[in-house]
């Protein structure tokens, strides 16, 4: 087996050093992007993380490796092109990953630790879920089964991580045209972290934006609109233990309490968040749909209705523990 360094241990100096410059930063600009508890949690979630990573890696090697060696369609190589493909097959994976884990109740529940902050800086990168790493590999299995060595797949997950951890940010406003096309950026990832009807489950990409604009998924930063991060309904907890399974309790208590078919419990696992049995939930296309018809009238709003070519049309999904 080849073996790759882990890029994540190796960046964990980066990580401090870069927050710190933030922080500094922030407070000269008089920017209030950073809470003491609320960046001390999404430290504790990160190192978390890491940790629990030592044991959910053999399961993930292991997966990757049994369909490697017993089901892969090609052998390709180790060699500068397979890692281009491979950069933009592991691309298409995370997008697909990172939407359903918006559309799905089931992967929404370890995916909404990274949208519990209230708070958008460098430390809301390191607020990760304790319980996906478990399940969340199933988005990659493709790929050795194309034929990518499973040391290769790990690699470029890593590579993708470390991309993200820089665009959360309010420090950098916009990038030039060509860069904001393509890439993810600050901009963009804002709006993923926006609670505002208009911004939720958007822009779910990785490392290229492409993926939601293909994709139907694309939402600009709108200059009348203020980004307000965290979730629908908030959590109002600094405890990371209590972050990372607060939504697991109620995912599975929707699921086992009241009287309901098994259809319908089941339907808590795979329905978006938001969703109710009794039809009295609402999906963030239904708070995206009254956004629009309230502020997409160009009487009451003309600033931003000028800027309606970047408002796209609402999918499924809602970001709520409620």
């Amino acid at each position: 087996m080849p073996e790759f360094p882990n890029l994540i241990h190796f960046a964990i100096p980066f990580f401090i050093v870069s927050m710190l410059l933030e922080l500094f930063i922030t407070t000269k600009k008089n920017i209030k992007s950073y809470e003491p508890k609320d960046a001390l949690t999404s430290i504790a979630m990160g190192l978390g993380n890491v940790f629990i990573g030592l044991l959910s890696k053999g399961l993930v090697l292991l997966a990757l490796f049994f369909v490697y060696e017993n089901f892969r369609i090609f052998s390709i190589p180790i060699a500068w092109w397979s890692f281009v493909l491979l950069f933009f097959a592991d691309d298409f994976s995370y997008y697909w990953f990172h939407r359903i884990s918006h559309e799905c109740r089931l992967f929404w529940a370890s995916h909404v630790v990274h949208h519990s902050s209230q708070h958008y800086n460098l430390s809301t990168a390191l607020r990760q879920t304790w319980s996906g790493s478990f399940y969340s590999f199933v988005f990659w299995l493709w790929l050795p089964l194309l034929g990518f060595h499973p040391a290769m797949i790990l690699l470029q997950m890593s590579v993708s991580l470390l991309y993200q951890f820089w665009i959360h940010t309010e420090t950098i406003n916009k990038l030039p045209k060509w860069f904001e096309a393509i890439m993810n950026t600050p901009s963009h990832h804002r709006v993923h972290h926006g609670s505002n009807p208009i911004y939720l489950d958007r822009n779910h990409a990785g490392i290229l934006i492409i993926w939601d604009k293909l994709f139907g998924t694309f939402q600009a930063e709108l200059d009348h609109e203020k980004v307000v991060y965290g979730l629908v309904t908030n959590i109002q907890t600094y405890n990371p233990v209590k972050v990372a399974f607060i939504e697991w309790y109620n995912m599975l208590k929707d699921v086992f309490s009241g009287k309901k078919s098994l259809s319908n419990r089941l339907k808590y696992f795979i329905k978006p968040p938001g969703w109710k049995h009794d039809g009295t939930g609402k999906l963030s296309n239904n708070l995206r749909e009254e956004w629009l018809a309230t502020h997409l009238n160009s009487q009451s709003n003309p600033k931003l209705n000028e800027s309606s070519e970047h408002i796209s049309i609402p999918v499924k999904g809602k970001k709520t523990i409620a």
